[in-house]
């Protein structure tokens, strides 16, 4: 009887393995190859509206965006101009808190790409501003391998970004 009892327990962990390692297979090959070239942190080259440079974040922001494997991202973008600052322990007057975020992007969560509509999805969990849950994106990829990143909603606004080697 302890026998087939020690068999059944490892039938049943050699089976319990072999669905473990099929299933990380399935996740880590599940990932397309679009979203493979997303994987990894982007460093902002320029933010352009009508072709021109964002106003409100002038000629050289600064930003970064990461992609990860999990499915989870994050990005922030500052303005190229010097912002207000105040002591730690302190509170901003309104015009400091508004000039501090004009222009100011931060926000994290996760992440889908859709390939046949070359799009992404970043479904925010945490956000500076919370004016809406989903960015959707229109991607592309330019042939030197930097991202393009198109905002369905604004198309006249244009994000290019490079991959940080």
């Amino acid at each position: 009887m302890s026998n087939i009892r020690g068999s059944a327990i490892a039938i049943f962990i050699i089976i319990l393995a072999v669905l473990v390692t099929t299933g990380s297979r399935r996740r880590v090959s599940a990932q397309s190859s679009a979203v493979q070239r997303f994987i990894g942190t982007w460093r902002l080259v320029s933010v352009e509206v009508n072709g021109k440079p964002d106003p409100n974040r002038g000629a050289h922001p600064k930003g970064l965006i990461y992609y990860d494997t999990t499915g989870h991202m994050a990005v922030q973008i500052a303005p190229d101009r010097p912002r207000p600052s105040w002591p730690q322990s302190g509170v901003p007057t309104p015009e400091q808190a508004r000039e501090a975020v004009t222009g100011y992007a931060a926000y994290f969560g996760t992440y889908s790409v859709d390939e046949r509509g070359h799009t992404v999805t970043h479904r925010r969990e945490g956000a500076l501003n919370f004016n809406s849950v989903d960015f959707v994106r229109k991607y592309e990829f330019a042939p030197d391998g930097r991202l393009m990143l198109v905002p369905v909603d604004n198309p006249s606004n244009k994000l290019t970004w490079e991959r940080i080697k």
